[in-house]
């Protein structure tokens, strides 16, 4: 059947990008890329140092050929190797760092690296972040910490368009710690998807809200001219009525004389 067999080749680019995102752990990697060419398969890895992964005279790159050959049996891989433009807008980078940061100073300074790891990404242009970490920090009970910045898409066609997730493990003394970072980034895509408006548009949204203020405004200026005679008006009553009973009071008197 022609189903089993797409099935069977997605299970192997499966395997085959776990197993080179395991080799290459704390060197940089980002994510691979796997396409069938008449001569072979080509293999894109994208990284931050490109040089720890080729090594000298290109010993690492051969012993993964040789590796590649052998557990997923593929015929002639190529490898190349491309260098990530921005690390901050990377989401597997920057979950990278923070379980590195944790495994070299402890969880003393968890808050430190959240935050730093935020502001870079934020700096580097990105519309939101969001840093989660899970474990035993900083005290033996489980805890969640959560850091976030700036605007997120966490659900709908735009979070699997344009946000970055990537989840990374922490080994320490108190047992493993999660990382979980996610990254909006502007994609052009989702420009592309989002409504413009031309500048006749905008010129006669910008007198309709002027119009609404102006309407808005004189009601309340004539609330505020009539309240003063309201008040003077009362006030002329409660001076004019304890003067009628006086009154009332003095001609009785001479109509009984």
């Amino acid at each position: 059947m022609i189903e089993r067999e797409f099935v069977e080749q997605r299970k192997k680019e499966y395997q085959s990008q776990e197993f080179i995102s395991s080799t290459l752990k704390n060197v940089g990697h980002s994510h691979t890329k796997l396409q069938k060419t008449p001569l072979g398969e080509k293999i894109i890895i994208y990284t931050a140092r490109p040089g720890l992964i080729v090594g000298k005279k290109g010993q690492n790159i051969s012993k993964l050929t040789e590796t590649l050959k052998k557990e997923f049996k593929f015929d002639n891989p190529q490898i190349e190797i491309s260098e990530v433009e921005n690390i901050n807008l990377d989401a597997q980078i920057v979950a990278e760092r923070i379980a590195s940061s944790l495994e070299r100073f402890g969880s003393q300074r968890f808050k430190g690296a959240m935050h730093r790891a935020m502001e870079d990404v934020m700096k580097a242009g990105a519309l939101g972040v969001e840093i989660l970490l899970s474990g035993k920090i900083p005290s033996s009970r489980a805890r969640r910490w959560r850091v976030f910045d700036g605007y997120l898409k966490k659900c709908g066609n735009l979070s699997e368009i344009a946000v970055q997730r990537s989840k990374v493990s922490a080994h320490l003394r108190s047992g493993t710690i999660g990382v979980q970072v996610s990254i909006m980034t502007k994609d052009p895509r989702l420009l592309a998807s989002m409504p413009t408006m031309n500048k006749d548009e905008v010129e006669e949204a910008e007198k309709q809200v002027e119009k609404e203020e102006k309407t808005e405004e004189k009601p309340k200026a004539k609330k505020t001219a009539k309240a003063p005679k309201a008040a003077e008006k009362a006030e002329e009553k409660t001076e004019e009525k304890p003067e009628e009973p006086n009154v009332e009071n003095d001609e009785g008197t001479k109509q009984s004389e």
